[in-house]
């Protein structure tokens, strides 16, 4: 085992450890139990309605989970209640919304476009860049953490939300100073679907964030139907009084769930990013390791490798199965090698609205140059990172992902 300390400010270090301090003494504090996130979201929204129940026992797991593997400070459980009641009161207000707007269940969502891949293989970049386009609607960080009252697009970039979602980026970014040159955030950047999915206490965010392996393993076996079912409801509300001509969605979750996805949107088109697996897994692990300092003193990269670069290759031989098995036409699937793509972002987003038949403006082409232009690689600092952090042997590794690399012809890097 090869254990570290996450490193913290002082004063956060003092208060993690006057908080550990107080529960061993036995003294209660930041309950992280269902059914009092339940009550106290009820009494928060003063609603009572959370809709179908399909959503608890993922809940309780994941409670579960929390208590009993994550070694969570006081922050993190701070930051877990915090987060936890924030879904739940969202839960709430949309179920009494769609009460009193029985039009938004017509609200028609058509030839989605999904952009899934491993994390770490230019899926936030595409989608940045294809955001840019106004005939792309695409789910804002803001308007998914913060739903109610659904966006309008007389407002939708002066909403007083985008300030408030900042200023919480501010302070994750003092922080976690480093994080930001591996994942950029902001109010104004284009939001996974692995956010949306957290309404159904689903998602793969929760084992990123957290050490939560038996809640991850329950997800990674669980039916996720019902789980895409209010994704769309999701997408029904956010549209509702801000369209726009298409949805394009991101993921690396959609990896691992692709059927669920496929029976409700058949008419998907799906652009999947492909990379050397081995850059994605040592990235990752040193995203998951800085990541999780937010929540613990407690981490372990050689587990972190071991866990995720299992999930990883079972998460790619999975999608690569339903696509052969659900015999997909070419027209409805486009593959981008990561290679090509960051030597031409433009040239690669040019291709896939060419395949799938959607109109390319020279508008829409100048926001991507102008957004690129903008937004360095580097702007942040590099994000440096090596595959010996998460003690993995290279030979390996390369075994495997053999049938995977040698499937769609990915160079190793």
């Amino acid at each position: 085992m090869s254990e570290m300390r996450a490193s913290q400010p002082f004063g956060l270090r003092v208060l993690n450890r006057t908080g550990a301090a107080l529960r061993k003494l036995g003294v209660p504090l930041v309950r992280l139990d269902a059914d009092s996130l339940l009550q106290s979201a009820r009494k928060n929204a003063s609603l009572t309605d959370f809709g179908h129940d399909s959503f608890r026992a993922p809940l309780e797991r994941l409670v579960a989970s929390l208590e009993s593997e994550a070694q969570l400070t006081l922050l993190g459980r701070v930051i877990a209640r915090r987060d936890l009641l924030r879904l739940l009161e969202n839960r709430l207000r949309q179920v009494d919304l769609r009460k009193q707007h029985r039009e938004i269940n017509w609200e028609r969502i058509e030839r989605p476009l999904f952009i899934l891949g491993l994390p770490r293989t230019g899926t936030s970049i595409l989608h940045e860049l294809m955001a840019q386009d106004p005939a792309n609607r695409v789910p804002m960080t803001w308007e998914v953490m913060h739903p109610f009252p659904p966006p309008e697009t007389r407002t939708f970039h002066s909403d007083p939300r985008i300030a408030q979602v900042d200023a919480h980026f501010s302070g994750i970014d003092r922080l976690l100073p480093d994080f930001k040159a591996m994942h950029p955030m902001g109010a104004r950047l284009p939001q996974e679907c692995v956010v949306i999915t957290q309404h159904e206490f689903a998602s793969m965010v929760w084992h990123t964030s957290n050490r939560v392996p038996s809640y991850q393993n329950w997800l990674d076996g669980a039916d996720l139907r019902h789980v895409y079912e209010s994704h769309k409801r999701w997408l029904q509300v956010l549209q509702w009084k801000a369209p726009a001509e298409r949805w394009v969605l991101k993921s690396p979750g959609h990896l691992w769930a692709l059927e669920s996805l496929l029976a409700v949107y058949p008419d998907a088109r799906i652009v999947q990013n492909h990379r050397d697996p081995l850059k994605v897994v040592a990235s990752l692990v040193s995203l998951v390791c800085t990541l999780r300092s937010l929540a613990t003193e407690e981490i372990d990269p050689h587990e972190i490798g071991r866990d995720w670069t299992q999930r990883l290759a079972a998460g790619l031989d999975h999608a690569t199965r339903v696509r052969d098995e659900a015999k997909l036409p070419e027209s409805q699937v486009f593959d981008v090698p990561f290679r090509a793509f960051m030597a031409d972002e433009i040239a690669m987003v040019r291709k896939i609205y060419e395949h799938f038949g959607m109109q390319y403006t020279a508008e829409a082409e100048r926001r991507m140059r102008a957004f690129l232009a903008a937004n360095a690689a580097d702007k942040h600092g590099r994000h440096t990172y090596d595959l010996s952090l998460g003690g993995l042997d290279e030979a390996t590794e390369r075994k495997r992902y053999a049938a995977y690399q040698q499937r769609f012809a990915i160079p190793s890097e």
